[in-house]
C-alpha cells in the first residue's frame, strides 16, 4: 500500500524528483505512512497507541489522520498543513488532498453519544480536493471523479464527476 503512495506522490507532483525524495522528505507521505501503521493497530483494537502515532505525525506535519479513517490505495496530500481527516471519514482509491482540506463531523455537541456513529464524509474514487475546502457530515458524499475547488464549504453530497467551485467573495479595501 505505501508503495501505491509513493507512485501517487511521484505521479501527482512534477516537483518530486525522485521517490526516495518523497519518502525522506515529504510531510505528507511521512503522515501517510504514520497513518497506515497505526489504522493496523487501530483495528486490532491495540488501545492508545495509533493515536499516540498519528498525533506524532500531526505535531510533525500538521497533517491530522485520526487512525480510524478509512483510507484507499494511491493517496496523496499535496503540501498538507492544516489537512484533518476524521475518524469515521471513508477515503477511495487515487485520491488528492491540498493544504487546509477538512473531512469532519458536524457540530458534535453531542460528545461520546455519537461514538461510533459516522460522522465524517466519504470521499470516494478519483477525487481531488483543493486548498481550504472543508466537506462535514456524515451523511455527506463525494462522488468519483468530483473536484472540489478551494475554499468551498460542503454539507452535502456532491454528485459523480461534478466541479465545485466558491464564488470569490467580494474584496473592500478601506484606506
Amino acid at each position: 500500500m505505501l508503495i501505491k503512495d509513493v507512485q501517487a506522490t511521484f505521479e501527482g507532483d512534477p516537483a518530486a524528483q525522485s521517490r526516495e525524495e518523497i519518502i525522506f522528505s515529504y510531510p505528507g507521505f511521512f503522515a501517510i505512512f504514520v497513518y497506515r501503521i497505526a489504522h493496523l493497530l487501530y483495528l486490532a483494537k491495540v488501545p492508545f497507541v495509533p493515536r499516540m502515532m498519528t498525533e506524532y505525525a500531526h505535531g510533525k506535519t500538521g497533517i491530522d489522520i485520526n487512525p480510524g479513517a478509512t483510507i484507499g490505495e494511491y493517496f496523496f496530500i499535496d503540501h498538507g498543513t492544516g489537512i484533518v481527516i476524521g475518524e469515521t471519514t471513508e477515503i477511495g482509491r487515487h485520491v488528492k488532498l491540498y493544504q487546509g482540506v477538512t473531512l469532519g463531523a458536524l457540530s458534535p455537541r453531542k460528545g461520546q453519544i455519537l461514538s461510533g456513529i459516522k460522522r465524517h464524509p466519504t470521499v470516494r474514487d478519483n477525487v481531488t480536493i483543493y486548498s481550504g475546502a472543508s466537506i462535514l457530515g456524515g451523511n455527506t458524499v463525494i462522488g468519483e471523479g468530483a473536484v472540489i475547488g478551494g475554499n468551498s464549504f460542503i454539507t452535502e453530497s456532491v454528485e459523480a464527476g461534478a466541479r465545485v467551485s466558491s464564488k470569490i467573495p467580494e474584496l473592500i479595501i478601506k484606506k
